[in-house]
C-alpha cells in the first residue's frame, strides 16, 4: 500500500473511540479525511476487505491539518463500538482459525512422526529377523559339518593292526640291537624319530612337515643310515619319491602315528626296552 496522507485530528478521534491506526487511517484516507462519521461509514462497508488488518504506509512529514471541530454524535460512538466488536470477534474468529490450522500441522507432524517411527521399527524388526535366520543357518551348516565328519570318522577303516603297531616296536627293538653299546646315538634316533612324527600329528595339513630329504645329512646321520629306521617311517605312512622320504595326506593316520609315537616314548623311558623278546 502506497503512502497515505490522513488528517491528524480525526486520526486522534477514532483511535480515541478505540479504533487502531490499521483500521483508522484507510477509513480515513478513502472517505475523504472529511468526517469521523463517513471514516466510520466506510469501515462499515469494508469490514470484511482481506487486508483490512494490515497496517497501511502514513506520510507524516505532510499532515493535513483542519481547524474544523468535528463533534462525536452518541450515534457514532454507538456504531464504533458495535464496529469494534465486530473486528474483535473476527480477530477471535481468526485467531481460533489460525490455532486451528496450527493443532491440525501439529497432528499431521504427530502422525508423520508416528509413522517414521513405525518404519523405524519395522526395518529394525526385520533386520534382526533376517539376523537370527542367517544365524540359525549358520549353526544349521556347522551342524551339518560335524555330522559329516562323525560319519566319516565312523567310516574310516585305518590302515594298522595291532600286528602293525608290533612291527613298529620290533623296528626300534632292531634298532636298539643292531647299536648296541651306543646308546646316545640310539636314543637320538629314537628323539628324531619322534619329532618326525610328531610334527605330522601336529601340522597334518602343513606339507613341510610331511617330506623328509634323502639326502640331508642330519637325516642321514641319526635315521637315513639305519635302516629300521628308515622302515618305522615308512610304517607310519611315508612313502619313497625320489629324494623325498613323503607321506600323503590323503594317508596320514592320527591314531596310527598316535600309536608310534606312544612306542617311541616307551623306547625312550624304558631302560629294559629291546631286552627281551617279548613285548615291552
Amino acid at each position: 500500500m502506497s503512502s497515505l496522507k490522513v488528517n491528524e485530528k480525526l486520526l486522534k478521534e477514532l483511535e480515541s473511540m478505540g479504533i487502531q491506526q490499521p483500521h483508522a487511517i484507510p477509513a480515513l484516507y478513502y472517505s475523504g479525511n472529511t468526517s469521523v462519521e463517513k471514516a466510520i461509514s466506510w469501515l462499515i462497508h469494508h469490514d470484511t476487505d482481506s487486508d483490512i488488518d494490515e497496517m497501511p504506509l502514513v506520510d507524516v512529514d505532510i499532515p493535513i491539518e483542519s481547524t474544523e471541530s468535528f463533534p462525536t454524535t452518541e450515534e457514532m460512538r454507538i456504531t464504533a463500538e458495535k464496529l469494534r466488536k465486530q473486528m474483535r470477534k473476527r480477530k477471535e474468529e481468526e485467531e481460533k482459525k489460525i490455532e486451528k490450522e496450527r493443532e491440525k500441522e501439529r497432528i499431521q507432524a504427530g502422525k508423520k512422526l508416528m509413522e517414521a517411527k513405525r518404519i523405524a521399527e519395522e526395518a529394525e524388526r526385520k533386520r534382526y529377523l533376517a539376523l537370527k535366520k542367517a544365524e540359525k543357518e549358520e549353526e544349521k551348516k556347522a551342524r551339518q559339518k560335524v555330522l559329516q565328519k562323525l560319519e566319516q570318522d565312523k567310516n574310516l577303516k585305518p590302515d594298522y593292526t595291532t600286528a602293525k603297531v608290533d612291527h613298529l616296536r620290533e623296528c626300534l627293538r632292531s634298532l636298539k640291537r643292531n647299536l648296541q653299546g651306543e646308546n646316545a646315538r640310539v636314543r637320538r634316533a629314537f628323539e628324531t624319530l619322534l619329532i618326525y612324527i610328531g610334527n605330522v600329528a601336529k601340522n597334518p595339513d602343513d606339507e613341510r612337515y610331511r617330506m623328509i630329504r634323502l639326502s640331508n645329512p642330519v637325516f642321514q646321520e641319526r635315521i637315513g643310515s639305519l635302516k629300521d629306521g628308515v622302515e618305522f617311517l615308512e610304517l607310519c605312512g611315508f612313502e619313497r619319491r625320489g629324494d623325498f622320504l613323503y607321506i600323503p595326506h590323503k594317508k596320514i593316520d592320527t591314531t596310527l602315528l598316535n600309536s608310534a609315537g606312544y612306542v617311541l616314548n616307551s623306547a625312550l623311558t624304558n631302560p629294559f626296552f629291546g631286552a627281551l623278546s617279548t613285548c615291552d
